[in-house]
């Protein structure tokens, strides 16, 4: 607000405040009673205390109350502003009475003369902080502190000037509206708030207007509420528009204040546009070889509406008579791909001409349409060197098993599409014919027998044959080929398992040994159909003899009951086994039937010769019996003999289990490599020799090859210890001289040792440099061993 408008309100406020001091004399007030005391107001700001005998008057109709004192917010005079004067009838003649003020603010906000009782605001007050005081005032005698009347309560109200701007506090605003609104349409609402008091004056009465924004929007003044006042506003040429509210109190009146906001308000879309060819016709060149379902070429239809209203759908609506061709949409692009639902070939149709059609896939009706367009697609189909095709993908022929090598067995065809018509030849891919039992002729693709088959090993063989153009080998087409081998008789029948019969000897005529059933490896159509017959010398078999079972079994029939191990335990009955094919084929098969002893209800005990020479009315269980006592026997008699060898065996120790001769202690570290002489350390003192001569000092030598030198006898004199250094030098050179064990000192190592000295004698590290204190961690008794060794650490260390 400009200075000059400041000071302009601040004369005006003191203006009415001057105006409204004067009158205050001029103005009648209505005396009040109470139980104890009757106040009266005489003036504006001034409490009369009644004298006794008072008429007591009353007013109908007045405009303010008795106890309540107003006092300006916000003024700043350069005194403090008198709010009102309290006075009692006391105060006539007595000149010893005293004001006295209690209550909120007393003391400090306001202030009262304690002889005249005018009430000051000693602070500048605001009304947005505080609207009202109460306070009590009371009169008290000036000496004595007595109270010589009764406390009142009053209020002081703060009164509001319009010193608060309106506020905006939920901006700044977002909303929004579809395109294509109608006039007036609601967009949103505003509030603005302001904190003058709403209900004195016009402070807090707030009129809204748009400062920017218009001719778009409107905005109604006193609700607030923001509408469409332009009609036909569109998304698709602008999409944002900033509207700046203005909210100003006093009613919009000149000297109100004011606030402003902006709300940005944006246009949703519509389906208002249809989708758009980006051209009228599209051409497309398109191989003949195209894969199915590969694309052959896009057409784009372009919407300027947004999100749903702008997604579009594609169809062929004509020229697709055949269905060749379908047209899907990317769901990212929005395009429209056309894709081969058939194959094409150049040489029957060479163009297409279709008409495709791109629709919005969400219609609104209200908005109008149709929201569609069309555009012509041109397919031009182009020549490719195509491969062979075959007259079939899959040939079924057929060949008789063990059918003669050449034999014919069916023959495949193909063609070259191309106009070219290229010559055709024919292989048989041999990663499907490793046996190579197939071969085909390249010119004409009849396939003949290479080998003889066999139904029973492989009844089906699948092989690939390929064809490729002779004019370019490249071109190569792939047919399956199934050889299914048809069934001849070739395979006489046999015995379905190796049958091997029991008979009992204590069984009866007519009795049934064996059912008999056969197979065959052939697989006649009709089934099988197999004739059991004895060989000519078995015809009159006195023992046996067979029975048709009518379902190509038969059984094996006992003659008579007179069987008997001892005289015959086995029987071998040859049967011939014919089947019915052409021409028929026939087998002849062994039956062994063993002889058995067997319990009364026919179950077979025993097959064996020998156990048949049991003593009679010995049974199993028997003979198991004294089988085991006599292992028993065995066994005692054998424990007994080994004790009886371990008692007479001398406690004698023989030289190789002597363990005490065993026993060797190596004090040697050996040499290097060379020492390869075990004790010899004459080489390792000198690996050249002395003259060719190495002594041995682990053994005793010969004195006659080492004769002993230096026994001279020592002198006489009185030089004992030149005496002593002389023995010592003679003994340390004796190689006679005991002990004769095998402890040496190794001075030389050998040479060309990789790995050095071994010897410990040369290591810089010492028992000092080892720490001992885990020896007291084992417990109490190495903790003794410890101390020592740390004694030892100690005095190493003084």
């Amino acid at each position: 607000m400009p200075k000059q408008f400041e000071e302009m309100q601040r004369d005006l406020w003191i203006s009415i405040l001057l105006i409204w001091i004067m009158c205050v004399p001029y103005i009648s007030m209505a005396p009040f009673t109470t139980q104890s005391q009757s106040l009266q107001m005489g003036s504006p700001g001034v409490l009369h205390g009644p004298t006794e005998g008072q008429r007591i008057l009353s007013r109908a109709k007045r405009g303010w109350v008795w106890n309540q004192m107003f006092v300006l917010e916000e003024f700043s005079g350069p005194d403090p502003i008198l709010v009102g004067r309290l006075h009692t009838d006391l105060d006539v003649r007595n000149k010893n009475i005293k004001y006295v003020l209690a209550g909120e603010g007393a003391g400090t906000i306001f202030a009262i003369n304690e002889k005249t009782g005018d009430i000051h605001a000693m602070k500048r007050l605001d009304r947005e902080e505080k609207a009202e005081y109460t306070l009590t005032a009371q009169v008290i005698n000036r000496d004595t502190n007595e109270p010589l009347e009764q406390p009142s309560e009053f209020i002081i109200k703060v009164q509001d000037i319009n010193d608060n701007p309106p506020q905006f506090i939920e901006g700044p605003y977002q909303a929004s509206v579809p395109e294509m609104s109608q006039v007036g349409t609601s967009v949103t609402r505003v509030t603005a708030t302001d904190a003058d008091d709403p209900v004195y004056g016009n402070s807090a009465k707030l009129v809204y207007s748009i400062l920017d924004g218009m001719p778009y929007f409107s905005i109604d003044p006193n609700s607030a509420i923001i509408k469409v006042a332009l009609q036909g506003m569109d998304r698709e040429m602008r999409e944002e528009y900033l509207v700046v509210i203005q909210a100003k109190d006093m009613g919009g009146h000149m000297g109100g204040l004011s606030g402003t906001t902006t709300v940005t308000v944006t246009l949703t879309d519509i389906n208002d546009n249809p989708p758009k060819f980006t051209r009228g016709l599209y051409e497309f060149v398109i191989p003949e070889n195209l894969p199915i379902g590969k694309p052959g070429g896009k057409v784009e239809a372009n919407d300027r509406d947004i999100g749903e209203n702008a997604r579009s759908t594609y169809s062929i609506i004509a020229g697709n008579d055949k269905d060749v061709f379908e047209i899907i949409t990317d769901p990212q692009t929005q395009e429209g791909i056309l894709r081969l639902k058939k194959p094409l070939d150049f040489e029957s149709r060479k163009s297409y001409n279709l008409t495709v059609e791109a629709a919005n896939v969400r219609f609104d009706p209200s908005s109008g349409g149709p929201y569609k367009d069309t555009a012509t697609v041109r397919v031009v189909v182009e020549d490719s060197d195509e491969p062979p095709v075959f007259s079939k993908s899959t040939y079924m022929l057929e060949v008789d098993e063990n059918a003669p090598i050449n034999t014919v067995i069916g023959t495949v065809t193909a063609r070259d599409p191309d106009s070219t018509r290229s010559a055709v030849r024919y292989f048989i891919d041999r990663h499907t014919d490793l046996e190579r039992q197939f071969n085909i002729n390249v010119d004409d693709g009849k396939i003949t027998l290479a080998k003889p088959l066999d139904r029973e090993t492989d009844m089906w063989h699948n092989i690939t044959v390929t064809a490729a153009e002779v004019q370019n080998h490249s071109q190569i087409s792939r047919a399956i080929v199934a050889i299914r081998v048809l069934d001849i008789n070739d395979n006489a029948p046999e015995f379905a398992t190796e049958y091997e019969a029991f008979l009992c000897e204590n069984g009866r005529p007519g009795q049934v040994i064996q059912t008999i059933s056969a197979v065959d490896k052939d697989n006649p159509i009709q089934g099988h159909a197999f004739h059991y017959r004895l060989v000519p010398e078995m015809l009159n078999n006195p023992n046996f003899t067979i029975q048709d079972n009518k379902d190509n079994s038969i059984s094996v029939v006992a003659k008579h009951d007179s069987f008997r191990r001892q005289k015959q335990e086995m029987y071998y009955l040859p049967i011939i086994v014919t089947d019915d094919g052409d021409p028929p084929m026939s087998s002849t098969n062994t039956l062994t039937i063993r002889v058995c002893g067997c319990s009364r209800e026919g179950i077979v005990q025993s097959c064996n010769v020998e156990a048949y020479v049991l003593p009679i009315g010995l049974s199993m269980g028997a003979l198991i019996a004294i089988l085991a006592c006599i292992i028993l026997l065995l066994v005692i008699v054998v424990l007994f003999v080994t004790l009886r060898r371990h008692k007479n065996e001398p406690l004698i120790i023989k030289d190789d289990e002597d363990v005490r001769e065993n026993i060797i202690r190596y004090d040697d570290e050996g040499g290097g490599e060379e020492d390869t002489e075990a004790f010899d350390i004459a080489t390792l003192q000198n690996p050249d020799g002395i003259n060719g001569y190495l002594p041995r000092k682990d053994i005793k030598p010969d004195l006659q090859f080492m004769p002993r030198q230096g026994q001279h006898s020592g002198p006489n004199g009185v030089d004992v210890d030149e005496f002593i250094n002389v023995r010592l030098h003679e003994a340390d050179n004796d190689p006679t001289a005991p002990p004769y064990d095998s402890i040496q000192i190794y001075g030389y190592e050998g040479r060309g040792s990789v790995a050095g000295s071994l010897s410990s004698l040369e290591t810089a590290s010492s028992d000092s440099d080892q720490n001992y204190d885990y020896l007291r961690e084992w417990g109490p008794r190495f903790r003794r061993l410890g101390e020592l060794y740390a004694v030892g650490e100690s005095d190493k260390e003084t």
